[in-house]
């Protein structure tokens, strides 16, 4: 850029920064620090409307124009604080930084995959997990020279493509051209703070849910500086916007110089609470609500149009399709007074014959959840799932596993009973602590795991009904304690089934026919994505019925004793409010109770009332508000709670003009 072009750019941009980010800067002046690093986030969109020829010039010099944008904020800061009539606790500050975002989404300038080499030297952002992060190091960036000649005094700064090295010049630059080549460096001065900054390395990984089948995952290495340090975690979700570089190390005589690509970052922005892709407006959420006030009288209905969509390739199967669906809306996370978290993240284990379709739920879940990674269980190991350490260059780095990177998304595990033992041991404190605590090369650190696991796995041979689960499957008491619901898939020779079955499957073979009635794929992302927002709270009935629920387990005969603990009463309340939540609902009402305890009683881990179901034969109910008015009969009176009852079959007539008998 010649001096022309940086004087536009500046002036523009300073222009700019004293209209739209006046407020910001005035903040930071009143901070007290007066040496650390302050960011002002500027939108590239807006600034490249102002003047279109600054968006040409940065897409050309990247590195370049942001020194420029940096004078520039520090000349604004200095103009603002001189127009202060009482600049009193007000100080100057040297370390501003432009941090650009937003910009236009279009091939050139937005990737989702990792650069290759013709993106070197442009401004990029680049979405990516990261999977590494190592230790903030002081990185020495500027050194002063004397040269001994002429006692001229210059700066060198460290070279970026060549790690930061110093590459001390080979004449005098000073413009007397004395030619000496000998210079002392003042290493007083260069030891200075001034001449030092914070310094880490990242890397990023693509997205799992984005590859293709068969193809590994790329990363690449980010380069922090300044305030962007420690502004990330291992697991997280980013979109990093910064120029694409090179570096190699210092040429060495008979080694091959080996040049990787970097991303220098300028802004980072974490993604982990948003929905990727999903766009949520008022219109999507006024679509939704106008669909349930059209099943105003009967939203049992309405849930089943929803749970029909879930899977449509796997015929029937309303019962586990119900606990998928109640798992994937997940509960209300809490955290006590003493700061103890209770996860409100549900675990799901499908126990099934081979054929019964686990791994299509597992494959349909990982799809509509925008957080998700699918593994199996013979190609898992312990580091894979919770977190390995690696020694790259001399030094000790943790990388995320599978748990850590479906941080507040999915993990689905199939086969997972092929897990070996003291895998499956380490994932005990991820499913309920919702934490991996690491001590590893003396590296001692804890990583976030609040992932819902939804697991499944093959019986032990011929499944039998007499032993419990725990003996059918193999996996220990203190693992299947904390998986919310298990639900066992038996595959009996059934006449009637099998017809059903057979003809579904030739007819969708034949011409895969795509229903009216059903949702779509992204209909059902942005449905997920939406509930998992509301905050349903417990009501009193509700309450009654799952207290009562857990006290009869507890008194039960037939037990399962390592199952009927406090985890228990857990989970009911887990799944209350996913069901409130899938109902779209604020309140956990009697209906939502009544359903988690039906559920409850068909997964291996209730079955004291009612007893167990194969929850592989059960269709979808004709008429679903007569069978949830039967469930409700059988288990309130299961549970003596004859006043609920009564009352709730008043408000069912009153609300569908049904003539019951009690």
């Amino acid at each position: 850029m010649n001096s022309d072009q940086v004087t536009l750019v500046g002036q523009v941009f300073e222009s700019y920064v004293s209209e739209y980010h006046k407020n910001d800067i005035l903040l930071i002046l009143k901070e007290r620090d007066e040496d650390a690093h302050y960011p002002v986030v500027v939108n590239a969109m807006t600034l490249f409307e102002t003047n279109m020829e600054i968006g040409e010039y940065f897409n050309m010099f990247p590195n370049e124009v942001l020194t420029v944008f940096d004078s520039a904020l520090r000349r604004s800061a200095l103009t603002i604080l001189q127009s202060l009539s009482q600049p009193e606790g007000v100080s100057m500050k040297q370390n501003l930084h432009a941090r650009i975002s937003g910009l236009p989404v279009c091939p050139e300038l937005v990737r989702e995959h990792i650069p290759k080499t013709k993106d070197v030297g442009h401004f990029l952002s680049v979405t990516g997990t990261v999977i590494r992060t190592s230790l903030v190091k002081v990185l020495e960036f500027e050194r002063d020279y004397m040269c001994n000649k002429c006692k001229y005094v210059f700066m060198v700064k460290a070279d970026f493509e060549q790690y930061y090295t110093f590459c001390r010049p080979s004449s005098c630059p000073s413009l007397e051209s004395c030619d000496s080549s000998k210079f002392t460096c003042l290493s007083n001065l260069s030891s200075s703070p001034a001449r030092c900054r914070d310094y880490q390395e990242i890397k990023i990984q693509e997205q799992v849910q984005r590859l293709s089948v068969g193809s590994i995952p790329r990363s690449m290495k980010v380069i922090l500086e300044d305030d962007l340090v420690d502004s990330c975690k291992s697991g997280d979700d980013l979109t990093i916007y910064g120029v694409v570089m090179q570096r190699w190390k210092p040429f060495q005589q008979d080694v091959r110089c080996e040049v990787e690509i970097v991303l220098k970052a300028n802004y980072i922005q974490v993604n982990n609470e948003q929905s990727s892709g999903v766009i949520m407006d008022e219109e999507v959420r006024k679509e939704f609500e106008g669909f349930w006030d059209s099943y105003k009288s009967d939203p049992f209905s309405g849930r089943n149009v929803i749970l029909a969509s879930l899977c449509p390739q796997v015929f029937g199967m309303y019962l586990v399709k119900l606990a998928v669906a109640m798992v994937l809306a997940g509960g209300i996370q809490r955290t006590d007074a003493t700061g103890t978290r209770v996860r409100g993240e549900s675990h799901l284990l499908l126990v099934g014959d081979p054929g019964t379709g686990k791994s299509q739920f597992l494959k349909y879940a990982a799809k509509i959840t925008p957080r998700s990674v699918l593994t199996t269980g013979i190609g898992s190991t312990s580091a894979g799932l919770t977190v390995t350490a690696i020694k790259d260059s001399g030094e000790w780095n943790l990388e995320a596993g599978a748990l850590v990177l479906a941080d507040a998304g999915l993990c689905c595990i199939d086969e997972f009973n092929s897990l070996k033992e003291h895998d499956r041991t380490s994932i005990h404190e991820a499913m309920e602590q919702q934490t991996i605590s690491v001590a590893k090369a003396g590296l001692v650190c804890k990583l976030n795991t609040r992932t819902t696991i939804l697991a499944a796995t093959n019986p032990k041979g011929q499944y039998d009904p007499q032993e419990s689960v725990s003996v059918n499957i193999a996996l220990g008491s203190p693992l299947l304690s904390r998986f919310d619901l298990i639900l066992v898939l038996l595959d009996t020779k059934n006449e009637d089934w099998d017809r059903i079955i057979s003809s579904f499957i030739l007819e969708n073979k034949g011409c895969p026919s795509k229903s009216e009635k059903l949702w779509s794929m992204e209909k059902m992302k942005t449905y997920f994505c939406l509930i998992r927002n509301l905050q349903p709270t417990l009501s009193d009935v509700g309450n009654q019925v799952l207290l009562r629920y857990y006290q009869m387990q507890r008194q039960s005969d037939s037990r399962n004793t390592a199952r009927t603990t406090i985890r228990l009463l857990e989970s009911l309340i887990r799944l209350a409010e996913a069901h409130a939540r899938l109902m779209f609902r604020d309140t956990v009402t009697l209906e939502d109770a009544i359903t988690v305890v039906s559920v409850m009683e068909s997964s291996m881990q209730g079955g004291a009332l009612l007893g167990g179901v194969n929850a592989l034969h059960t269709s979808f109910p004709e008429n679903p508000g007569e069978q949830y008015q039967r469930q409700c009969q059988l288990i309130l009176e299961k549970l003596e709670l004859q006043n609920l009852l009564s009352e709730e079959l008043r408000r069912l007539e009153s609300s569908r003009g049904l003539s019951i008998v009690t």
